[in-house]
């Protein structure tokens, strides 16, 4: 087995699993980068707003993997919302990575405080897919209402939607909306670890310890870790679990040889207690919003 490929609604493809660098100190990034794609992935996630977009870019390049053979993908913050401001935050994205085409492009956040200028972003969005300067467009952190009023007022649907995603928080409401109108899911913190982030509370508990998930990662000679990525790839949803751990980048990868029973796979499913660990997308937080993303 090898790890999938995923067809989005423009009919463009996918790895399934990618590295996640949200969090990865700009200094740790390219390093992980390079790690990640001579381990053999093919799939990149960053952000304006992770501030490690150029590091990102140095990784690809000093892998020597070929730019064409690297699913690249970044989001455009909430402070370069509006057509115009989406547009040129596209050409800040390119040049700190460093290359002249984006495989996909996402709006960061729904920002209902503001949706006026979330609707201009997106319709900038489709102006660079039909102009082919991007390959897929999609959105993040969006929950259905927000999806569908979207979808009402812009051509496009969106290819993919990145939630937080894990066994606590499965988000069943948005994957039903994302599945009716062929949106793929793709999972931020996909193996839980918002949940022990420094300075998210010290009261939350990490997926990691589940016992039901330890139990299944001691049967399949496993980690925790690798149950539940494999958890994702065989519910049909893209993973970007982020390390800068070569180890851990490489342990995360290593999940293509064995397989969840159907029992397993529901076992996990059950597990989610409905309780977000990451912001609430309905909850307008300007403070945030409003930082300014460097040029390039």
């Amino acid at each position: 087995m090898s790890i999938p490929t995923l067809t989005l609604n423009n009919g463009v493809t996918l790895p399934a699993l990618g590295l996640g660098v949200f969090q990865s100190p700009p200094e740790e990034t390219a390093a992980a980068v390079d790690t990640a794609l001579r381990v053999g992935y093919r799939h990149i996630d960053t952000a304006a707003m992770y501030r490690n977009e150029r590091e990102v870019g140095e990784g690809l390049r000093r892998s020597g993997v070929p730019r064409e053979e690297v699913f690249v993908e970044t989001k455009v913050w909430v402070s370069d919302y509006g057509y115009d401001e989406t547009r040129h935050a596209f050409e800040k994205a390119v040049a700190k990575l460093g290359i002249d085409r984006l495989d996909l492009l996402i709006l960061h956040q729904p920002a209902p405080d503001r949706f006026e200028r979330t609707i201009a972003a997106y319709r900038g969005l489709e102006s660079l897919l039909a102009e082919g300067r991007v390959r897929a467009i999609g959105v993040s952190n969006f929950m259905p209402p927000h999806l569908h009023e979207l979808m009402a007022r812009t051509e496009v649907v969106p290819a993919v939607n990145q939630i937080e995603l894990h066994p606590y928080f499965t988000q069943p409401e948005v994957q039903r909306a994302d599945a009716e109108h062929g949106i793929l899911d793709q999972a931020w913190s996909p193996i839980g670890g918002i949940t022990f982030y420094p300075g998210w509370g010290e009261e939350r508990r990490s997926v990691m310890d589940d016992p039901t998930l330890r139990e299944m990662a001691a049967q399949h000679r496993r980690s925790a870790a690798q149950v539940m990525l494999r958890w994702h790839l065989q519910r049909g949803r893209s993973a970007i679990p982020k390390s800068t751990d070569p180890g851990r980048i490489a342990e995360n990868f290593d999940v293509a040889d064995f397989e969840l029973t159907a029992d397993e796979l529901d076992r996990i499913d059950a597990l989610d207690t409905g309780v977000r660990n990451g912001p609430d997308p309905d909850v307008a937080r300007p403070e945030r919003f409003d930082i300014a993303i460097p040029e390039a």
